[in-house]
């Protein structure tokens, strides 16, 4: 009944406000109309989730040009998934106050970096220094109850996921031993160069939304990884990585794991850095070079990946966290924000993703920058944002990464919508300040375009999974399904 009321009382103050001569609907208002209850309240009866599937369904579709041959690289594991807190009981750890470690030294760091993120509901990935206390964990969870193996790391991810298309060649370099190598899409290729005789592990510990360890409570599902991985963390396949694309000849590759190394300590870091930029930079400049982004904590080393790598690729992939990180690395937009509150804000976001695109981007055509395209993704919705000239069929490539995001959280082919549920906002703003545009979300036609200068955004929402049974790996596929959908249509730099 008071929903009912505040919804009414909700709508007699937008249409006072609009009749007083109000412009647009103040923001607050803006943000509370969009918040699910009161979508719910709305929206139950036209079924919008539907609307939003079948949308996906008849409006997305491949590009002319497709790519035939994909290179990726060069991070791989096998990921133990289980409990976070099962685990941490298991290690007889009792639950108190989070506290954020750069690097996990002892079980006790481990327990206080996974209380911090939990009780925000955040990803977060840590290298735990202490190689023999790693293994007595790493048993432990291997023992778990339920606990299940995987193919982990992000380059064997997309790899995976870009297997799926059977007219996709994908080669695959990074550190695969035994158990990986078994774990591998028969399609993948592994250059002889990849395999050793050992598995990389790395523990990803889960939370369900709702969660509860002692007073944290997770708001939403989510997962913390952890691992002691050297040949990642030294990104020991980069050079075998560059050497084999010569005979392989890629149309496009895939590039992860520099956040691997930032555990390493910084003298390390700069100077692989530095070997890595000039590795990348020996790729042929007609072969568009996707990075996907992870979580890190070092300020200095973003930075450096900033300055030095970005501008050599083409495209970015990364989450909400590490956008935010991105931008208070480089004193770019928004950057006093310590955290984003709820679902972040859709001008905020295309602030930050603008200032990336003409600080370490080809925004002005006379710069030397590589970069053009800009792949963001948050649970509630995602974002393509392209330099004009460079990239084809976008609004079907941010669409499919939607529904893929969809779909496999919720275990499942294709989106069920009696498990998923609406959370983006359907008003919002271009920009965080002005000059800024209102924009709407039809979601007979999800995706909201708009541009600023010469960088075209397109918006489309995620149905959220409702209980989502494995949330690891999903930014990959995100982004895979992204780049399968998307089309280059202008050559880099030559």
């Amino acid at each position: 009944m008071w929903r009912k009321a505040s919804v009414a009382a909700l709508l007699a103050l937008a249409v006072g406000y609009l009749y007083h001569g109000g412009p647009e609907l103040p923001e607050q208002l803006l943000q509370y109309i969009s918040l699910p209850g009161f979508q719910s309240s709305q929206q139950s009866q036209r079924h919008v989730e539907r609307v939003i599937s079948d949308a996906w369904d008849s409006l997305i579709t491949l590009p002319v040009r497709q790519w035939s041959r994909v290179a990726v690289g060069v991070n791989a594991c096998v990921d133990v998934v289980l409990s976070g807190v099962g685990l941490l009981q298991a290690l007889a750890v009792d639950p108190g106050s989070g506290l954020d470690h750069e690097v996990l030294h002892s079980k006790e760091d481990l327990k206080e970096a996974f209380i911090h993120y939990m009780e925000r509901g955040a990803a977060a990935e840590r290298f735990f220094s202490d190689k023999v206390a790693f293994q007595r964990i790493a048993r432990a969870a291997a023992e778990y109850p339920n606990a299940k193996l995987y193919v982990g790391g992000n380059a064997a991810l997309i790899g995976q996921k870009l297997a799926t298309y059977p007219d996709l060649m994908v080669l695959l370099c990074g550190p695969v031993g035994p158990k990986l190598h078994e774990m591998l899409d028969e399609q993948i290729v592994v250059p002889p160069g990849s395999l050793q005789e050992t598995d990389e592990y790395h523990l990803i510990l889960e939370y369900k939304a709702g969660e509860q360890w002692g007073s944290t409570r997770a708001p939403q599902a989510n997962r913390f990884i952890f691992s002691h991985d050297v040949s990642n963390g030294e990104m020991s396949s980069l050079e075998t990585f560059v050497t084999s694309l010569e005979e392989f000849q890629p149309d496009l590759v895939v590039l992860s794991g520099l956040h691997m190394m930032e555990g390493q300590g910084r003298q390390m870091w700069e100077e692989r850095l530095k070997e890595a930029v000039a590795a990348i930079s020996d790729i042929r400049k007609d072969i568009p070079i996707h990075l996907e982004l992870a979580s890190m904590t070092d300020k200095d080393y973003m930075n450096s990946i900033m300055q030095e790598f970005m501008p050599i690729v083409s495209s970015i992939g990364l989450n909400e966290q590490e956008l935010l990180f991105l931008s208070q690395a480089g004193g770019g937009p928004h950057a006093h924000l310590s955290t984003w509150k709820g679902v972040p804000d859709v001008g905020q976001v295309s602030d930050i993703l603008l200032w990336i695109l003409e600080r370490h981007g080809r925004s002005d055509p006379s710069s030397e920058a590589d970069l053009t395209r800009v792949h963001f993704h948050t649970l509630a919705y995602h974002v393509l944002a392209t330099v004009d000239g460079y990239w084809g069929n976008q609004a079907s490539a941010v669409m499919a990464g939607a529904r893929v995001a969809s779909s496999q959280a919720c275990g499942v082919q294709a989106v069920d919508v009696s498990k998923v549920e609406l959370k983006a906002p359907l008003h919002f703003h271009s920009s965080h300040s002005e000059p800024r545009e209102s924009l709407s979300l039809d979601p007979a036609a999800p995706v909201a375009v708009w541009r600023r200068g010469n960088v075209t955004f397109h918006l489309t929402p995620v149905l959220v999974c409702k209980l989502p049974l494995r949330t690891v790996g999903l930014g990959d596929a995100i982004s895979a399904e992204g780049l399968v959908y998307s089309e280059l249509t202008s050559q880099q730099h030559v």
